[in-house]
């Protein structure tokens, strides 16, 4: 499905589409999944010289307060397909009271929980859609863990275009309530992630759906990366020591990590790199293992098993680009225990008044282990990435509180 169209009223310097293991280059203007050479991840590309006349960072002030702002680096070249709920611009927040009790001077959360539909995904989700919209797309299909179905089928919704969900049978009650509410075709399987992405892929044809697949595809990664200019933009250009990203797919790490370098060319910023640090799930760790055994690429998990189903992804198409950001930063990648993280989700809210999902609650339990492991200075700048509400998951934290009978008036 090619696009005809030739207007830009959005500003985009979108240039072409680049693999980014064989480096050979295809059309913008069509809808595109995988490298068809080599099967690999496609990202766009853009004429970063032309962008960095057209945009500078004093002309960001007064911009809508959506990740829309950044729009000279995105790929949508007409203002009427961009397909937008107001998500990203979402707060960068100081944790005085956490940071004090782990002995951090300047600890952060970016809060992604603030998106429309609770989630980051609403950013990836978004940029796909709204460029699927314009290069021709009319029916779309996404496996999902959980939020990623409810973002696309909102997002679909709103822009008018079919959409087809699956997720596994145990993903948390309300990301099936909101997908199917939305009005996607929704379905469960009994298996994970990727067990439902087979199955939607094998029926694409027969259904005319355009696979959204965590970069299985060019177009999420996009939204994702405006994590890394808003970080940069609210830290005055001045990026962190530190980035703690709870990672299954990993868009949004890669993400970052590509704003970062469009960033540099654009002369916003200098070379330095936060630390990227990935934060798994015991139960499901394929990145953290694929590192520690100084692979490329990470193999399948077996039985994966968390609470955490957002980072439950036993196997990820940007495996390659993951592991680069984390050797090429010098971070790191670690795994925690869901027990870990239920703590760490109480922490989190009890503390900063924000209740985490499982996922950004990861994010504190790593950290509680790089400061064990002497891998993090009191006085660095840390940003722990809360990916979602913690509202979502109400199975992940079981307690009990005690009944007062309505006669008493002693507690």
């Amino acid at each position: 499905m090619a696009s005809t169209e030739t207007r830009n009223d959005t500003g985009s310097t979108v240039s072409h589409l680049e693999c980014t293991y064989c480096g050979k280059t295809y059309s913008a203007a069509e809808l595109q999944n995988l490298c068809p050479a080599c099967g690999k991840v496609l990202y766009h590309r853009y004429d970063l010289a032309a962008a960095r006349e057209r945009l500078k960072p004093e002309m960001l002030k007064g911009r809508v307060a959506s990740m829309w702002r950044y729009r000279e680096v995105m790929p949508v070249l007409l203002t009427e397909n961009i397909i937008t709920l107001g998500e990203g611009w979402t707060p960068l927040l100081e944790t005085n009271r956490l940071g004090k009790k782990l002995g951090l001077s300047n600890l952060m959360i970016k809060d992604e929980s603030q998106n429309p539909t609770g989630s980051f995904k609403a950013r990836g989700l978004s940029a796909a859609v709204s460029k699927a919209k314009e290069l021709g797309a009319t029916a779309l299909s996404i496996p999902s863990a959980g939020n990623a179905g409810g973002a696309m089928a909102a997002y679909a919704a709103r822009a008018g275009l079919e959409a087809a969900v699956m997720m596994p049978v145990d993903a948390p009650y309300i990301n099936k309530l909101e997908t199917y509410l939305t009005g996607a075709k929704t379905w469960l399987v009994e298996g994970l992630i990727n067990d439902a992405g087979r199955i939607l892929k094998a029926n694409a044809a027969r259904y005319g759906w355009f696979d959204l697949s965590t970069l299985k595809e060019p177009y999420r990664v996009e939204g994702k990366k405006t994590l890394g200019y808003e970080l940069a933009e609210q830290l005055d250009w001045q990026l962190p020591d530190v980035v703690i990203y709870p990672t299954g797919g990993g868009t949004g790490l890669v993400g970052m990590w590509k704003a970062f370098d469009e960033m540099e060319e654009l002369g916003w910023i200098g070379s330095k790199r936060p630390r990227m640090v990935v934060a798994q799930a015991t139960g499901c760790a394929p990145i953290v293992r694929a590192y520690e055994e100084g692979a490329e690429f990470a193999r399948p998990w077996e039985n994966a098993q968390t609470g955490s189903s957002g980072i439950r992804v036993p196997v990820a198409i940007a495996d390659y680009l993951m592991l680069q950001a984390v050797r090429q930063s010098g971070g790191t990648a670690l795994a925690v225990s869901d027990e870990a993280m239920q703590e760490a989700t109480r922490e989190i809210a009890s503390n900063e008044g924000i209740y985490p999902a499982p996922e950004g609650a990861a994010t504190l339990a790593v950290l509680r282990r790089m400061l064990e492991e002497n891998l993090v200075s009191p006085e660095e700048r840390v940003v722990l990435f809360n990916t979602g509400a913690g509202q979502k998951y109400p199975e992940f934290m079981q307690f009990d509180l005690p009944v007062v009978p309505a006669d008493t008036t002693e507690l």
